[in-house]
Parts: structure tokens; sequence; C-alpha cells
């Protein structure tokens, strides 16, 4: 069962002291308290867990404080929907919203290799009016013998040339709790020019303990990508030990699913999931085209297969694209095959732009649709 208090609502307030002291006299019910800090007003969420079966939804609407009583109705508690609930998850960070209504497009190179690359790609988003992109300083790999990325030696040109292009969130995989340790000294160190939402890759998607010490930091949001191997209950899941060690702020990812019938992508596509994940949860919604894809081939119209899927995504409402670009594909260290290149930016963003546009309309006529009294079917 989740609490929803009154807007905030103050701690050191005799009702919260009140509403506490009742809870705390449940018997075999133990609680914890969530906040969400929206751009106007914080929320406080507190969630019941032990036998709250018992436990009457208008006995407990009517204690100090609370505005909303939610049964819970999936195992993901913080992150999931339950019922009708209408509750929105998002987080604004470092001057950006990140929501299920918001769309930010995180361009960029899936490994860093040189200053100079990073510079580049970064002069074009600024450029292009884009404050957000991708860095991988810390690369996973299948084979032991790969590029693992240049970790904490490239941190502090990555963070000066962001602050110096203005760029304002980087996306950034970790793969051990010392990584997040590393990425935050060495923001202090350059005077936190810009920030960083670290990324749990699909290969860590169940890596719990991980998954712990990243929920258990409340500074940089998380961007979390679906396992390629699991159900998406599974990674919805996965996702949850974030929030249940006190980090609610996470974005989920589609990555597309390792499987020979999604030959000749990498993966197969499964941004058909996009309103599902939002529906489930309260989640915003990423899509990694690059990754699902795997490669710059062009279709008879003139569009390449990694704008097609990114245009499916964003028009079944997704709220962040991650991908790949670089300036030389051909010296790329990691994925060179999958990055587009910086002339094609402004061509991407305008044809995302497109997708997007075309969302927003279908979303209207719905909601025309139900206001008049013939919801969609």
């Amino acid at each position: 069962m989740i609490l929803i208090l009154k807007p905030n609502t103050d701690p050191e307030s005799p009702e919260w002291a009140q509403l506490t002291r009742h809870l705390d006299s449940l018997e075999d019910i133990t609680w914890t308290k969530h906040e969400i800090e929206g751009t106007e007003q914080r929320l406080t969420e507190i969630y019941l867990l032990g036998n709250t079966k018992a436990l009457s939804p208008l006995a407990m609407q009517g204690l100090p404080s609370v505005e909303r009583v939610v049964r819970v109705q999936n195992s993901y508690r913080i992150l999931g929907r339950h019922g009708h609930d209408d509750r929105q998850n998002g987080f604004t960070y470092n001057g950006l919203r990140f929501d299920q209504d918001s769309l930010h497009v995180f361009a960029g190179l899936c490994a860093v290799d040189t200053e100079e690359h990073v510079e580049r790609m970064m002069q074009a988003l600024q450029e292009h009016g884009q404050q957000t992109t991708r860095m991988g300083a810390y690369k996973p790999r299948t084979s032991p013998y790969s590029f693992q990325g240049h970790g904490a030696a490239c941190l502090p040109y990555v963070f000066d040339l962001a602050g110096k292009y203005d760029i304002k969130v980087i996306a950034m995989e970790v793969t051990h709790e010392s990584h997040v340790e590393e990425i935050d000294a060495a923001l202090e160190a350059s005077g936190r020019p810009t920030g960083v939402m670290l990324q749990i890759g699909t290969r860590n998607t169940q890596n719990f303990e991980l998954l712990k010490a990243v929920g258990r930091q409340s500074v940089y949001p998380v961007l979390f990508k679906r396992g390629f191997g699991i159900t998406l209950d599974e990674s919805l899941n996965a996702a949850e030990y974030l929030a249940s060690e006190g980090n609610p702020n996470v974005v989920f990812t589609l990555r597309g699913v390792k499987t020979s019938m999604g030959d000749p992508h990498r993966n197969l596509v499964d941004f058909a999931h996009v309103p599902v994940v939002k529906r489930l949860t309260r989640m915003p919604v990423c899509i990694d085209p690059s990754h699902s894809v795997g490669t710059r081939d062009v279709a008879p119209d003139g569009l390449s297969d990694v704008m097609h899927a990114t245009a499916q995504g964003v028009i079944a409402g997704a709220n962040m694209v991650l991908v790949d670009f670089h300036p030389v594909p051909s010296k790329a260290l990691v994925d060179g095959p999958q990055a587009l290149t910086i002339p094609e930016l402004e061509w991407y963003l305008e044809d995302v732009a497109i997708a997007r546009d075309a969302y927003l309309k279908r979303r209207e006529a719905a909601r025309s649709r139900q206001v008049s009294g013939h919801p969609a079917e």
C-alpha cells in the first residue's frame, strides 16, 4: 500500500508526527518514505510493507496529511503504476525535466576515443541547440581483448568540454560502484560544469549488487537498459532495485532483444514496448536505436534503418533517444559501423521532430475522443 501525502508536507509538523506514530503502531507493518522533488512542489509517498491487506484504504486516507491511498498491484512498487494510478515519476536534473511527457536526444560517442572527437561532437551538438549527449568512458565488452574504454583518464577533458559547449547532462555507463566515485571526484575537481546520468548497461541488468550500490546514491539519475535476454517483467523488477534503495530517478531504456529472429539487425527492435512500459510504470522511457539496429544501412527511401527505428519509438511516445554519432566512424574504437556522422545530425534531429509532432497529434486526437465520450479501445 502507498500513502500519497499532501504536497509539501512538512516532516516537522504535528500532523507528520501523528501520522508516523500511527504507522509505527501497526502490527506486522514496516514503512519507508520516498520524496519526489518537482519543479514547484515536493511530493512525499509512504510505502507500507507487510500484511497490508488488513488495512482499510478509507481509514488510511483519513490519517493526517494523507491525500490518497494506492493499493500495490505489482512487484515494482515504487516505479510501477497500480490500478488507475495517474502519478508521474519524473524528475528535474541540472535544469532539464525528465518525465513521460518530455523528449531529449542523447547523441554522442558510444565510447570516448580522443579529446578531438569529443570536442567535435559537443561543438556540433551546441550548434544544433542540444544540451545532452552520451559519452562512454567505461565499456564492458564481450571479448577481454577488446577496448574497454579510457575510464577515469578521459573524464577531466570530457567534463571540461561539456562545460565549454553547454552540455547539461551526459549519459555514461558504469560497471562497478567505484566508477560512480571516480565520476563524482572528476566532476568535483572540474567544478561540476555538467551533470551525469549513470547508465546501467544490458549486461548488468541483473547485477543486483551494482544496482543496490547505484540506488543508494541520490545525486545522479540512472539510465537503466533492458536486459537483452530476459523478459520485460524481469527487467522492470531489476529497475525496482534502484528505487528500493532510495533512488527513484530512473529512465527505462529499450535497446532491442537478442534473438536470431532480429537478423539482419543486431537485435530485435522492441520499441512497441514503449507504451507498455509507460502503462505499467511511471518511468520515462528511452529508446536506443543504434544498439537495436547495429548498422548504418539505408533503406530504398533514403532513410537509414537507425532513423526508421528512432521514428518508431518516438511516434510511440518515447521520452529519450540514446543514439551513436561519431565524427569519423571508421576510426571509432567501439561500434563504429552503427554510428551516424556529424553531417547527418541536423537531418536526424529534424526527423525526430517530425515523429514527435506526429505522436503529439495522435495523443491529442485520443484525448479529444475520450472527452467526447468515445474512448479509444
